[in-house]
């Protein structure tokens, strides 16, 4: 990638106030200027994928057609092992059409209600898509993975989605108790930024 894309404004695919709040906050350090969707008046497509990648591409086309500018965007949800990796692509609409985060983390608790500790490990998914324009036929696809396992009920005030009740070992604590800067150091969604922000630089050293 040259180095003239350290200047680009790219549109993010998404109006989930939540996730553009975090992409923001993770891409700060890069000459990489992003806007949402919703500066560009870019309406919502159907995620008819059945893989988080085919949702993101979906995505990350529909932005760039509309805005007629490079766009990324992810696909993301939780997988969890007791339910043969559920909710996974439907982990935004869990609980039907339009469900709030409560009510779809409600869904989730319920279940696994009764489940053991060592019956509930799960993960976060995250796959991120760049695409130059929207016919890029090699978008950049960059994957990121969070293991940990679900609570028994919510903890911590931060984050959004599933956050509350996701135990995060190493730390001994919900991804709703972790401040923003180590979430995004450890989420899956971070990890994801930072393979497509060395990608971007033309870089391939770390933070």
């Amino acid at each position: 990638m040259s180095q003239s894309h350290r200047d680009e404004t790219i549109v993010l695919a998404s109006n989930n106030v939540g996730k553009v709040r975090e992409i923001g906050q993770l891409l700060a350090g890069a000459r990489i200027r992003i806007q949402p969707q919703g500066e560009y008046g870019v309406p919502e497509v159907d995620e008819t994928g059945l893989t988080f990648v085919e949702n993101a591409i979906l995505k990350a086309r529909n932005a760039a057609r509309h805005s007629g500018l490079p766009a990324i965007a992810d696909d993301s949800g939780i997988e969890v092992d007791a339910l043969k990796g559920a909710p996974g692509i439907y982990s935004a609409r869990y609980a039907g059409a339009g469900a709030s985060d409560a009510e779809n983390l409600q869904k989730l608790l319920t279940d696994l209600k009764g489940r053991p500790e060592q019956e509930r490990s799960a993960r976060f998914q995250c796959l991120l898509v760049y695409l130059r324009h929207a016919e890029d036929p090699t978008p950049i696809i960059c994957q990121g993975t969070w293991e940990g396992r679900i609570l028994t009920a919510p903890r911590g005030e931060n984050g959004f989605g599933y956050d509350p009740v996701f135990f995060v070992p190493t730390h001994g604590c919900s991804s709703a108790e972790l401040d923003p800067e180590t979430k995004n150091r450890l989420s899956h969604r971070g990890q994801a930024l930072r393979a497509l922000q060395r990608i971007l630089e033309g870089t391939s050293t770390d933070d």
